[in-house]
């Protein structure tokens, strides 16, 4: 079924691998005719992921980033759109050479095309490779086709990991293996037989219902694995390495552990920390993408958790996120009082005018009241024009994107942004992928990176009006972050606030489990001395124990 943890198994796959001295890669398969992520409703598909090289990405292109420590690159991401653009662009050009261009095998030869490919770049001793959705969909037909060819064709460099539910229905108690046992056979019928299932449920697997799957199955009992569920997904890898399944795999190879080995003791120490850490530091996180009829999706924001989650952990502590809606503020403004009750408020990334005014009152309320304040992308424009608006006298300021006749666009489109906008182009036309930016020094973001360049990824159209920035300067706000060209605003403060921070591009992307992002860091830094937590200089203590030169 979908979400039951493919992308997370992926990477923990692959970070166990890692341990044993191998270069590891990992590539998502999505079946939608969309040529990318990025014209996804999240509410509908989760975060749209952006990579290095401004790719509109799957979130699980998150999760492997997180877990391998590495950049993945728009190589490593295929859709069918995608993959039939290529194919159709590559007829018209006479790249056949005149064959009748048929759905097999060029499809399939197409999709083992970019797999080989992605392989080559990344230099990866090991690529996985997941299929998005499940085995019985009709789109992912020919995924599963180009996966029975390389294994046809490169039979022992080739296996198959299967991840299957295993429902405990509550009024009977008991583990149900048969849908395990269908979705094995209806693999079969694809003509790919599984060398590993991973037996995804609420509890561990018992040997019984190993060896039923197993025989039902034609596998080894031993790679029959049980995934339970667990309270943080950084325990997987230690789940799966106490299954041994880095060993099982590389034996399945014909190979064994590199003298490059290294064992997972820095991931047991996030792990401990995790599960360990009591004191707690509460943040709000006040958007519109989690409603999703009577459930709160959190997928839409996954990578503001992670980050949120990776910076309160380099700090020994654990952390409380509360989801609000900037809707209940726009009709309940008595209700911004509960944001006293929160170390720190987040205002992210996101489209449009609805719940606007909310996010507005919210960002006023934590400025006047000194709550540290960090606003994302659509959170460093709201906040602009918050400031404008409250600080600075400018009554009717206003967005482009929110009201496109306003006089006072403080935020306004980009210049190489209008003609996209006029021809409807809007799929990979934003400013997307790794950008500089120079930091001033007397800023808490340049003591945080404790540099003065750096490069993070955006993913947006419109950005803070140069016309407005000696007014919104001489109001107090310290432009801290600007491109090389000293062209485009990339971060702004407010000095003397205990932390007003907001960046144009999203740092969450480039957060790591074990470092943590510095500027995540120093934001919890700020919510943890609020509360007394932490008395020293958050900035300096998040430089010095940073390694920032990857930023």
């Amino acid at each position: 079924m979908s979400g039951v943890g493919k992308g997370v198994a992926a990477a923990s796959i692959g970070r166990v691998l890692q341990s044993k001295g191998y270069s590891v890669s990992a590539i998502k398969i999505d079946p939608y005719i969309n040529i990318d992520a990025g014209t996804m409703n999240p509410i509908e598909h989760g975060e749209v992921f952006v990579t290095e090289d401004g790719d509109e990405t799957d979130q699980d292109l998150g999760n492997y980033e997180r877990f391998l420590n590495q950049n993945i690159l728009s190589g490593n991401y295929m859709t069918t759109g995608r993959v039939y653009q290529s194919v159709i662009e590559r007829e018209r050009n006479l790249g056949y050479g005149g064959k009748c261009v048929e759905v097999v095998p060029h499809i399939p030869e197409e999709i083992i095309s970019r797999i080989q490919a992605a392989t080559k770049k990344t230099d990866a001793e090991i690529m996985l490779i997941e299929v998005g959705g499940t085995v019985g969909e009709y789109q992912n037909l020919l995924f599963l086709e180009a996966a029975r060819m390389m294994k046809m064709h490169n039979f022992h460099d080739v296996l198959f990991i299967l991840v299957s539910f295993l429902p405990i229905p509550s009024k009977v108690g008991e583990m149900k293996t048969k849908p395990t046992q269908y979705a094995i056979r209806t693999l079969n019928s694809a003509g790919i037989q599984p060398d590993f299932v991973l037996c995804r449920s609420a509890r561990p697997l018992d040997d019984s219902r190993k060896q039923k799957i197993a025989v039902s199955g034609s596998m080894l009992p031993d790679h029959v694995m049980s995934a339970p569920d667990v309270d943080s997904i950084y325990e997987i890898p230690l789940n799966f390495e106490a299954e041994k399944i880095g060993e099982k795999i590389l034996m399945q190879f014909g190979w064994g552990p590199k003298s490059g080995a290294r064992d997972l003791d820095d991931w047991q120490e996030l792990v401990r920390v995790s599960r360990e850490a009591k004191e707690k530091v509460t943040i709000g996180i006040v958007g519109k993408y989690f409603r999703t009829g009577d459930f709160v999706l959190k997928d839409s924001y996954i990578s503001v958790i992670e980050a949120v989650k990776h910076a309160a952990w380099f700090f020994g502590k654990n952390v409380d996120i509360q989801w609000l809606d900037s809707a209940v503020y726009e009709a309940e403004p008595g209700k911004l009082e509960e944001l006293k009750s929160f170390d720190g408020i987040i205002v992210p990334g996101g489209f449009g005018s609805r719940g606007i005014d909310g996010k507005l009152a919210t960002i006023r309320y934590v400025r006047e009241n000194k709550i540290p304040f960090f606003g994302l992308c659509y959170g460093l424009q709201l906040a602009t024009i918050e400031f404008a608006r409250n600080v600075c006298g400018i009554t009717r300021a206003t967005s482009e994107e929110i009201d496109p006749d306003s006089k006072e666009k403080v935020i306004h489109i980009m210049p190489d942004q209008v003609e996209n906008i006029e021809h409807s182009r809007y799929g990979s036309t934003m400013r997307l992928g790794a950008y500089p930016c120079v930091l001033n020094e007397n800023s808490i973001s340049f003591r945080a990176y404790g540099q003065k360049q750096i490069s993070e990824r955006h993913r947006h159209r419109y950005e803070v009006n140069n016309e407005y920035r000696e007014k919104l300067e001489q109001g107090g706000l310290l432009l801290a972050g600007v491109s090389p060209d000293n062209r485009l605003v990339e971060i702004i403060e407010i000095p003397g606030h205990p932390f007003f921070v907001a960046t144009q591009f999203h740092p969450e992307f480039k957060s790591r489990p074990i470092t943590g992002h510095p500027l995540f860091n120093a934001f919890i830094a700020a919510c943890m001395k609020k509360t007394k937590k932490i008395d020293d200089c958050p900035e300096k203590q998040v430089a010095d124990g940073l390694q920032v030169e990857s930023y």
